[in-house]
């Protein structure tokens, strides 16, 4: 079953489902190293500073029902990062395993690159977190390596999973305009 919802530039009115979503990852799942879900005010910050940039937030909608969210933020803060952009995806549980990662990291990538972004980069929690690999794989994200025991959740170590995706022209051109 697939789900037929609408992707979406986000909305403030959407943070408290994205909220929610983000604190049942926190608090169930390894896909993110965060152990105390952040408030709604914080994750607003983290939205606007990602809008600031001119880089997506999508959500999923359907009826109403934010089913989940995507966006990118450059890999690291220095200004030579600014052509590579981290992902993140994260499903409403109800909605995991439909395909709805696969339409929003898709549309994802096909905004990134419209901005000037030339390469995805998807920092995987949990080496065992077949879903967002398998996903990441599907569209294209080659691994690149695993970072092994380098976090601490849930009483287990874990590894991270680290895949990229050209974008574009990639590295075969000098990138103009310069996003950011």
């Amino acid at each position: 079953m697939t789900f037929m919802s609408t992707i979406r530039p986000s909305t403030d009115a959407d943070l408290p489902a994205i909220t929610a979503i983000y604190a049942h990852h926190v608090l169930h799942g390894t896909g993110t190293f965060e152990t105390t879900p952040p408030s709604e005010t914080e994750l607003a910050a983290r939205r606007a500073d990602v809008l600031a940039k001119g880089l997506p937030w999508l959500v999923a909608e359907e009826g109403g029902h934010i089913l989940g969210y995507a966006y990118c933020q450059w890999f690291k803060p220095r200004p030579a990062y600014r052509f590579s952009a981290e992902d993140s995806i994260y499903l409403h549980p109800d909605a995991a395993g439909k395909g709805l990662g696969k339409a929003l990291l898709a549309e994802l990538a096909t905004q990134a690159e419209a901005f000037g972004i030339r390469k995805l980069i998807a920092v995987i929690g949990d080496s065992n977190n077949a879903g967002s690999i398998g996903v990441h794989r599907t569209l294209g994200f080659t691994p690149v390596g695993t970072f092994k025991s380098c976090g601490w959740k849930f009483g287990k170590w874990l590894d991270i999973v680290l895949m990229e995706k050209t974008l574009g022209e990639g590295d075969t051109t000098p990138p103009e305009p310069s996003p950011g």
